[in-house]
């Protein structure tokens, strides 16, 4: 298996978008990406070929400009053959899409979010997914047939030992 290592910060100018790239990037996810790249920083980086085309990234190149960002962070995939190349392409956006969410772990990653005070909405999730997201746990709270009242009115019992 052949990886690569090389990273590198490039002159955003000099990076060629893949003229073919069916991917397409509407308004509102540039936005997302802006704020991504506003509050966690250029985390992800591009990943380009030794003439500076563009692989993957194309998204968050077009954020980075609109951001005035003028070096971002690039790993070079030269061990590509072209054919290699465009398939990348097409894998890098088609992959992700096939990934899922375990719905009661990320309700509860958002709780935790929210709790400490984040703005959900860089989470990139909009605000009916996160409502969404938080009506999943209310459903569960609401089926609970716990008696809150019923187990205060019993005698509290401890012994020696149990504290």
């Amino acid at each position: 298996m052949t990886t690569t290592t090389e990273f590198q910060l490039v002159d955003i100018d000099k990076l060629v978008p893949y003229a073919n790239n069916a991917r397409t990037h509407n308004k509102e996810q540039i936005l997302k990406l802006r704020s991504s790249l506003r509050e966690f920083g250029f985390v992800n980086p591009v990943i380009i070929d030794r003439e500076y085309n563009v692989l993957a990234g194309h998204g968050r190149i077009m954020a980075a400009k609109e951001e005035g960002i003028a070096e971002v962070p690039c790993v070079y995939a030269d061990h590509l053959t072209e054919a290699q190349k465009k398939a990348y392409i097409l894998a890098d956006n088609r992959m992700a899409l096939d990934a899922g969410w375990d719905e009661e772990l990320l309700a509860v990653e958002m709780e935790e979010l929210q709790n400490l005070g984040f703005d959900l909405g860089l989470t990139g999730f909009d605000e009916s997914e996160i409502a969404d997201l938080f009506d999943i746990n209310s459903d569960e709270a609401k089926q609970d047939d716990f008696d809150v009242d019923a187990e205060l009115e019993k005698p509290c019992k401890s012994k020696l030992g149990d504290i």
